[in-house]
């Protein structure tokens, strides 16, 4: 696993324990990640300079880290996993990125600050993501007219405060881009 683009394009990431069944980490694919900021850099013109980035279920953290590698200025990750903080950390520390990393559930993630960028790739098939895009409007999480990119293993029902931008699939991953 290797961030794709950006400052730090090439950089190889830890993802020891990524193929664990145990450790329930499902990193998304450096060919997916480079479709997906392709998708919101290219496609949808989305300007990353100076964005705060907020990746929940985080796991390892490539999304968030790809996304500061692009120009991001901050990016919190959000992972209650024992072994995807320790894989998370390892790599914030590798890259020396300017993160914030909360090890909790997302879903009771309480008020924050509003973020330009969520990434959102829940476990598939669980149904979390609605729950968790309520929690962080909820909370104060997202930024007016926010990018919400959502991974899923298909076409997730978004929220009525969501507006679909785009979906597309990647073998058998959908990303769901929508604004806030």
């Amino acid at each position: 696993m290797r961030i794709v683009g950006g400052l730090w394009r090439g950089r190889r990431l830890t993802a020891i324990g990524a193929g664990d069944a145990a450790a329930h980490l499902r990193p998304t694919t450096d060919r997916v990640r480079e479709s997906i900021f392709n998708l919101l850099l290219n496609s949808h013109g989305l300007d990353l300079d100076g964005a705060r980035v907020l990746d929940v279920f985080a796991g390892t953290g490539a999304l968030g880290l790809e996304a500061l590698s692009r120009g991001a200025a901050h990016a919190t990750f959000v992972e209650s996993g024992r072994t995807a903080l320790a894989i998370l950390r390892e790599n914030v520390a590798l890259l020396e990125a300017p993160a914030t990393i909360l090890a909790q559930d997302v879903r009771r993630i309480g008020a924050g600050t509003p973020h330009d960028l969520i990434l959102l790739d829940p476990p598939y098939g669980k149904g979390m993501g609605e729950a968790v895009l309520d929690a962080l409007r909820a909370g104060g999480w997202l930024a007016p007219g926010a990018t919400i990119m959502w991974e899923d293993g298909a076409a997730p029902r978004l929220p009525s405060f969501l507006s679909l931008a785009d979906q597309r699939s990647y073998g058998g991953t959908v990303v769901t881009l929508a604004t806030a």
